[in-house]
């Protein structure tokens, strides 16, 4: 009986082992499917990680410290940062509601915005999205904000948001700072009472839970599952440092090159009875002055071959593969549209505008609406008359992309106000003006224009020469 149990245990494991070879076999119709020699080692990184378990704390901590180091001291990375930040925020949006004190909504707003710094705050979360991957902002009470309205904007780290060690003991809900409910919506989040990088603390080991009502949490998920974000330069961070090593490397030759003056060289042989010089012998040539040479030598001066032909070609290359992860162009990263005429310059342009508007509506949907509503709970007690819901209808406005030719964003201005297809609150929003208090301050210019005798009607519009071609051909 036991040498029969022995034999079907064996049996066994050898249908198991021929299955496992047999699982190891690919059979696909993709190439990229096939594992070959030659891409063997190229995939051999890939795996089947979840979004969280890829995303892991360690990881995520590795890009943070590496891109901030990048961001620190490379000038591009510093400035594609500072870019997205000054492009996407630009000086603040504006608010516009629908409502029978709209004025008074939204002249409080932005005076409360004014006093709380919101715009820098914002321009902040932007850049460290692209640095660190996601940003961290509370809503809390600060009693010394300027205002009647003491809600502030408390921007954390996302260092600090974590799952001390005894917490993840118990509570296996918490993933990673976040704690979950069983349909997958943050509860609270764990905010750690010392930073991990403070000087002098070691690790901290204490966290006070905030309630995710008052916490804003700001990054983009790329992958289904995802509850925590990785920098937004982190596939650019190799091509960073191979930049920062070639640049190096062609200074270091160039300079290698430049330091050796002349050689002396002979083309006699090792035999011959001319004087015979020590071998790297340094000679000190004095300037503006001719000199002897020993017999059968002569002076050649080294070529510097550094840098070469191929360098700018290289750092553009590169630089155009570092901005094409956060959707900017080349000529906006390289701060140079040398090599752009008009219409590619636009054409580029469009994409990046593009990706603008898409941070600007998540700016609107994850931060200014929870930032309203949190705002308009406290205002109706203090500044405004009466209740107002949480329904009101707004919109928000940012600064206006601006246009190359003036005279023709102005015609074109004109002609959308013509048709009905603009209003004016949104063309004054577009360069961050209030659009009743500009036409109160217009009637007021023209009131006095008139009352001064200076001709209102004498005013005309700035045209083009494309404008009075375009006049002379439809004369004619």
């Amino acid at each position: 009986m036991p040498q029969l149990l022995n034999r079907i245990a064996a049996w066994l494991l050898g249908g198991q082992r021929n299955i496992s070879r047999r699982a190891r076999i690919v059979r696909a119709r993709y190439d990229a499917a096939q594992t070959t020699p030659d891409n063997r080692r190229h995939w051999a990184a890939a795996d089947g990680l979840s979004a969280r378990a890829a995303n892991s704390p360690e990881v995520r901590r590795t890009l943070r410290n590496r891109a901030r180091y990048e961001v620190a001291n490379n000038s591009y990375a510093r400035g594609i940062v500072t870019t997205l930040g000054n492009d996407c925020v630009g000086t603040g949006p504006r608010l516009q509601v629908q409502h029978e004190f709209a004025r008074e909504i939204e002249q409080q707003f932005m005076r409360w915005a004014k006093a709380v710094n919101l715009a820098e705050k914002l321009r902040t979360m932007r850049m460290a999205v692209a640095q660190d991957g996601e940003a961290f902002a509370l809503l809390a009470s600060n009693p010394m904000v300027a205002h009647e309205v003491k809600l502030d904007i408390q921007l954390i780290e996302a260092d600090q948001v974590a799952t001390p060690w005894l917490v993840f003991q118990s509570q296996p809900n918490t993933t990673d700072g976040i704690e979950f409910d069983r349909w997958g919506n943050p509860v609270a989040y764990l905010v750690l009472d010392a930073h991990p990088g403070d000087s002098g603390i070691t690790a901290a080991t204490t966290a006070k839970r905030v309630p995710a009502a008052s916490m804003i949490h700001l990054f983009v998920p790329e992958r289904p599952g995802q509850v925590r974000g990785v920098p937004g330069l982190t596939a650019a961070l190799p091509l960073f440092a191979l930049l920062r090593r070639y640049t190096l490397a062609t200074l270091a030759a160039a300079e290698t090159a430049a330091d050796f003056s002349a050689v002396l060289y002979t083309d006699a042989p090792a035999d011959s009875e001319m004087r015979e010089a020590e071998p790297f012998e340094s000679l000190e040539i004095e300037k503006r002055s001719m000199v002897t040479l020993p017999a059968g030598y002569r002076l050649e001066q080294l070529r510097a071959e550094q840098p070469t032909t191929t360098f700018p070609d290289y750092h553009r290359q590169i630089l155009r593969e570092i901005a094409r992860c956060e959707g900017m162009p080349y000529a906006v990263a390289a701060g140079d549209s040398s090599g752009h005429n008009f219409a590619s310059g636009r054409l580029d342009h469009q994409t990046y505008h593009k990706s603008i508007r898409i941070w600007r509506h998540r700016l609107e949907t994850v931060v200014l609406d929870r930032i309203l509503h949190a705002w308009l709970d406290e205002a109706v007690l203090t500044v405004l008359p009466g209740a107002i819901g949480d329904d009101m209808p707004h919109q928000w406005f940012w600064d206006g992309f601006e246009h190359v030719d003036p005279a023709k964003e102005a015609n074109a201005q004109a002609t959308r106000l013509a048709s009905n297809t603009t209003t004016l609150a949104y063309e004054f929003a577009r360069q961050g003006l209030d659009w009743e208090e500009a036409l109160h301050q217009r009637a007021r210019e023209l009131a006095l224009m008139r009352e001064l005798g200076i001709g209102v009607d004498s005013i005309q519009p700035a045209t083009t020469d494309e404008d009075e071609y375009d006049a002379q051909t439809t004369e004619n």
